[in-house]
């Protein structure tokens, strides 16, 4: 039998139920619903949207072709176009005769080729030659070079040469003076640089360029330096510590009646170019040499002065009347001071030597200590000058005071006294001891070697104390200043006369020549406790009847035992110069 199917037809209704019915309707999963419209509202919403993005694009477009475009028209032609440094050429420094000391030389490379610059007109004529065709390199800076002679550095100095970053733009744009005269006279031997603006395309290719600004060539100046005299002094100090085993040395001649520095120099130096052109390796061993290349000792070193100050004592002892010329003291080799608390152990101060009777001029020939000690301290019945009126004194010849010299770094000295005992010894007081080593130059005394020939300038020119100075002085310009010491000529003829008997019949007799008088004055300062080291020095002037330079020798810690000092090294200059440059001994 067949069965019939049944069809059955579903309302809607049975299917959708009403959602307001439905048990845990949730609408945010649409679920019980089947559509519904956009609001106008939204239409409106995004249309409005839309209406001002358009309308701002329109107005950035307005703006920025019309508003602004010339303006970013004139940006766009200049981010076309470089603006370089145009290095101009630093001064070129001479010596008092012309010869160059330091010069400017453009860069090694296929391009270029070494040439001194002397002024502008040679510059712009040797840079418009190495100019390669996309005007690579044609604004580097010049090189500085410096003469090859011994003795130069620490008054010419070395430089710092401008600095660039890694992406080849120059953050430091000057050559700076870093020592010496370089530093010293920085501000006229630099040049103000010039500039130049190029236009390159897309390539970085050079299409034109123009000078906007040329550079200014710094000034060239003159020292007051022989550069053959400065290096003959050089080399005697060098060879003598390196034959006897000084440290080092130093030695300066100086015009005692306009401060001009004929030559100065510090035994050992460094190389200004090393320094300039930054050689690491080099400077690490200058760095950890023990004898202290980069020390200018001329300037810069301090040190005791042993018996040069002897003349200076004996000078004030004229002044303040305590002692005549002709007064003899005797000289058994030493003094003998009673111990009032211990008269079995009387204080004893030694002479290097026992010199018999002695007046001033005889005492200074022979270097007397016990002379001096009278003088200095007071001994029995001959009256001393005291610690305040020996500090006076060397104090009115510039000792323990900066000079003024025209270059960096001096320093000024110590004279010892009671103030300056205490604070440097707990509190401790002054003893007449601590007189009579001061007055031979011992003790706590500390002066530099310019200070030294500063000092005997003065007493070479009867208490003219000038300024020294490196630049030489124009022709026709006036002498410079000096202050005058009021001591009477009579005093400073008494000295003039003992030292030019240290050179005839004394201890300095190492300068006794006949192509010029000299006039000298040694001293050996022991050093240390052990006193196994010694500075040797040796001060003076020349001609002795018109004198016209003073000198100033210091080898610094030679050993005790060694008798060729700085009296040797000034006697081979003496006898260069008569030979090479006489015109300083007339």
């Amino acid at each position: 039998m067949s069965r019939r199917r049944r069809t059955y037809q579903i309302d809607p209704n049975e299917t959708f139920l009403d959602s307001s019915n439905l048990p845990e309707f949730d609408q945010h999963q649409f679920e019980g619903r089947i559509e519904k419209p956009i609001s106008k509202a939204a239409v409106w919403l995004i249309g409005g949207v839309f209406l001002f993005i358009i309308s701002a694009y329109v107005w950035k477009a307005w703006d920025l072709q019309v508003v602004q475009g010339v303006a970013f028209a004139k940006r766009s032609e200049e981010n076309r176009l470089e603006h370089s440094v145009i290095f101009g050429p630093r001064g070129i420094i001479y010596d008092r005769n012309g010869v160059e000391l330091v010069w400017n030389e453009l860069p090694l490379s296929p391009t270029t080729t070494p040439v001194g610059f002397a002024s502008l007109s040679s510059l712009s004529a040797t840079t418009s030659t190495s100019t390669t065709p996309d005007g690579a390199a044609v604004n580097e800076f010049l090189t500085r070079k410096y003469k090859p002679l011994p003795g130069l550095a620490h008054v010419l100095g070395f430089v710092n040469y401008p600095g660039k970053d890694k992406s080849g733009v120059y953050y430091q744009t000057d050559i700076k003076g870093m020592d010496g005269v370089e530093k010293a006279y920085d501000t006229d031997l630099a040049s103000k640089n010039g500039l130049k603006l190029r236009e390159v395309d897309a390539r970085g290719k050079v299409k034109s360029e123009s000078v906007i600004e040329p550079p200014t060539p710094g000034k060239d100046i003159h020292l007051s330096i022989d550069s053959r005299v400065q290096s003959k002094l050089y080399e005697a100090i060098q060879g003598l510590a390196e034959k006897v085993d000084f440290k080092g040395g130093a030695g300066i001649i100086m015009d005692i009646q306009t401060g001009e520095i004929l030559a100065l120099t510090s035994y050992p130096e460094y190389s200004s170019e090393v320094l300039t052109e930054g050689d690491n390796n080099k400077i690490a061993e200058y760095i950890q040499d023990t004898q202290t290349p980069f020390l200018n000792r001329a300037i810069h070193g301090l040190y005791t002065p042993g018996s040069i100050v002897k003349p200076f004592m004996a000078l004030a002892a004229l002044n303040e009347n305590i002692i005549s010329p002709e007064k003899q003291i005797f000289s058994a080799g030493k003094i003998t001071i009673p111990n009032p608390y211990h008269p079995d152990q009387p204080t004893i101060f030694r002479d290097w030597k026992a010199h018999g009777w002695v007046d001033m001029r005889r005492a200074l020939a022979v270097s007397s200590d016990v002379y001096f000690y009278a003088v200095g301290g007071g001994y029995q019945d001959q009256a001393g000058l005291g610690i305040a009126r020996i500090e006076k004194y060397m104090r009115m010849f510039g000792f323990a005071e900066k000079t003024g010299v025209d270059i960096a770094g001096e320093e000024k000295g110590t004279i010892p006294s009671p103030e300056w005992k205490k604070e440097n010894f707990d509190g401790a007081a002054w003893l007449l001891g601590n007189t009579y080593h001061t007055a031979i130059g011992q003790y706590g005394f500390q002066t530099t070697p310019i200070q030294a020939v500063h000092a005997v300038g003065a007493m070479a020119s009867g208490g003219n104390l000038v300024t020294p100075r490196l630049l030489k002085r124009d022709p026709g310009a006036p002498v410079p200043t000096s202050t005058h010491i009021p001591i009477p000529e009579a005093d400073f003829e008494v000295i003039h006369e003992g030292m030019r008997m240290c050179v005839t019949d004394g201890i300095c007799k190492g300068l006794y020549t006949n192509d010029v008088k000299v006039a000298a004055k040694t001293g050996t300062a022991e050093l240390g406790v052990t006193k196994q080291r010694v500075n040797s020095w040796v001060t003076g002037f020349f001609p002795y009847d018109h004198p016209r330079y003073a000198f100033t020798v210091v080898m610094e810690k030679g050993p005790v035992t060694n008798l060729t000092g700085a009296t040797f090294v000034m006697r081979q200059v003496v006898d260069f110069m008569a030979r090479e440059t006489p015109e300083y001994l007339k």
